[in-house]
């Protein structure tokens, strides 16, 4: 879905006008999700270049692409490195991201004995005062931290900012990038990027700002302890306007779902997500509360950035395959990119005219050659880039799906009348 929320004092005269990107986190399906819109703005939008921004600001997963597309690696080639792995130097291994946190389990096995110990003592010397809820509660300071190793991110990132002349240090980058982590122990949100937080190399800001409590451990930076960015806010999308920008772009992977949507459009809904699990509840959960509190913040830019275009690409409510696609899955990858790229190209034909008015004022315009090709994948535009079905096929494919689809809705009709 794409939102505009137009300046009510736009700047005309100021040329070339400035343009900033804030992108959310969303985990790895985010992350992939965020490349294929990102692929499908880069192709949709002339005189756009996303590698020469004047501002950038990642959260979490948001931060790797942030970073990326700072570093001058464009679209393109983030989808040969990261979907279909056609740069061998830096090919893209989720083994790297999956491994578990064995430092980290050690640590707080290791804890073990001197709770323990602790606890009988109390339960000796002072078995009037002590009660067992406080010795669950000790017994929970052995829990792991995270799941999973994020070190590998970080080795990850270094070796592709270190070669080819990028660069892994924020001071060296000609335009500003701002990567959003929230301090734990404080529960301050830190910019690494600016003046105060620019020494921290971009590899380590981005492992701090995807760690997620309960998958990966806080990562320690010069003896504080940081976790994801999206704790405090989804978008911090004040920190690229805080930039004096003109035109911002924003994308936001999480929208709750809503199975209602697509009852409305006769389509088959899923059952009940408590039915999914745990997962799906946390899901849902978190989805909601990220994206209530961004609406709540672009609520208030209105006002308080009156001189500046807000663009925002989200999925849609009833985006069943974004939701439903298994967060672990690395392998759906493809098709997920495949899913945003077109569905980002969709939004932008719906809301043609006015994204158009809006591009317009900031020297920008849409390429109709790109938005009239119905049939376009996001591989059409890649060169020498082979996934596993061919562009023929892949459209194939889309266009079969799509049949099932009608036929399937045209049964349900017709079932529905027989009844009657």
């Amino acid at each position: 879905m794409l939102h505009l929320q137009e300046a009510r004092r736009p700047r005309s005269l100021r040329h070339p006008h400035r343009i900033g990107l804030a992108i959310a986190g969303g985990g790895p399906i985010g992350g992939i999700y965020e490349m294929g819109a990102l692929r499908a703005l880069d192709e949709a939008i002339e005189g756009l270049d996303l590698t020469r921004l004047d501002v950038y600001v990642g959260v979490s997963s948001g931060a790797f692409l942030a970073a990326g597309l700072a570093n001058r690696i464009d679209t393109a080639e983030m989808c040969r490195m990261f979907v279909t792995n056609e740069t061998a130097e830096n090919a893209f291994r989720p083994e790297l991201f999956l491994r578990p946190a064995f430092f980290e389990f050690a640590k707080r096995l290791g804890s073990v004995p001197g709770i323990l110990g602790d606890w009988l003592l109390d339960s000796l010397f002072r078995p009037g005062e002590h009660r067992w809820g406080e010795g669950l509660g000790r017994i929970g300071e052995a829990l792991p931290t995270g799941i999973f190793d994020n070190e590998g991110i970080e080795r990850y990132l270094r070796g592709i900012f270190t070669g080819h002349g990028r660069s892994n240090d924020f001071r060296k980058l000609d335009r500003p990038l701002y990567v959003i982590a929230v301090d734990l122990d404080s529960g301050h949100t830190v910019r690494f990027g600016a003046a105060d937080a620019n020494r921290v190399p971009i590899s380590r800001a981005v492992q701090a700002s995807s760690a997620l409590p309960g998958f990966y451990p806080p990562v320690e930076i010069d003896g504080r302890f940081y976790v994801d960015g999206a704790l405090q806010r989804t978008l911090h999308a004040s920190v690229a306007l805080d930039e004096d920008i003109d035109l911002l772009l924003a994308l936001n992977p999480l929208v709750p779902f809503d199975a209602s949507k697509l009852q409305e459009k006769g389509e088959k809904t899923p059952e009940s997500l408590v039915h999914g699990g745990l997962p799906r509840v946390l899901s849902q959960t978190i989805r909601a509360m990220l994206y209530s509190r961004m609406r709540v913040g672009f609520g208030k830019y209105d006002k308080s950035y009156d001189q500046s275009d807000l663009v925002r690409f989200e999925p849609d409510a009833d985006d069943a395959e974004m939701f439903f696609t298994n967060v672990f899955s690395f392998g759906s990858r493809r098709q997920l990119c495949e899913h945003a790229y077109s569905n980002t190209l969709a939004d932008i034909r719906r809301q043609r005219e006015a994204f158009g008015a809006v591009l317009k004022r900031h020297g920008l315009r849409l390429r109709s050659e790109v938005l009239d090709d119905l049939g376009r994948t996001i591989w059409d535009g890649l060169s020498g880039t082979k996934p596993p079905a061919t562009s023929v096929l892949s459209r194939l494919n889309r266009s079969l799906n799509e049949l099932d689809r009608v036929l399937e809705r045209e049964q349900r009709r017709g079932a529905g009348r027989t009844r009657m």
